[in-house]
């Protein structure tokens, strides 16, 4: 009697250190996941720029949204979009609207570069003629290097796809780019 009184104890002590140790197995298992998803999100910054420009009959509006994701403090990765319309007032209007890729190395605090993939569709309507509209897409390769301080970079990029029909006046432009 005193040998099955035992055993029925020890089957039940069994049962029930096998549950406290998995419940604190499967504790610390669902403690870890959300510390990653949490240092993923606190390696992204978030940014972009704002235009807008007026002159006599001539108008320039862009929105360009970006995000990066910071590896280290030396190197980020990310994506951008663009929208612009540009309009010149008895000649032509155009969207011109799609997305980036960018590169961004800081060898040291106060110096970044950057080197950024882009991809535009270009629509072009002249005025005074149905015909006359055109279509197509642009791409631009620019690398670039800025001051930085703090969240913000001034400096300036060269397109080195650049032509004489490209989109862009000049292949090399100047920029302010802002990451929170």
């Amino acid at each position: 009697m005193k040998k099955r009184y035992i055993l029925e104890n020890s089957k039940s002590l069994l049962v029930l250190l096998v549950l406290f140790f998995s419940s604190c197995v499967f504790a610390q298992q669902n403690n870890t996941s959300p510390i990653m998803e949490n240092q993923f999100w606190k390696n992204v910054q978030f940014g972009g720029g704002l235009g807008l420009g007026f002159g006599s009959g001539y108008t320039d509006i862009s929105v360009a949204p970006s995000a990066i994701y910071n590896f280290n403090e030396y190197v980020a990765l990310g994506i951008g979009a663009q929208y612009k319309y540009l309009k010149q007032k008895d000649y032509y209007a155009s969207h011109l609207y799609g997305g980036s890729l960018i590169a961004l190395l800081n060898p040291i605090r106060e110096i970044q570069l950057s080197a950024e993939l882009e991809q535009l569709r270009v629509n072009v309507n002249l005025e005074g003629s149905n015909s006359n509209s055109l279509d197509y897409w642009n791409t631009g390769l620019f690398v670039g290097a800025g001051y930085r301080s703090g969240s913000a970079t001034i400096g300036a990029r060269y397109n080195v796809l650049n032509d004489k029909n490209g989109i862009y006046g000049s292949a090399f432009m100047p920029f302010v780019r802002v990451y929170f």
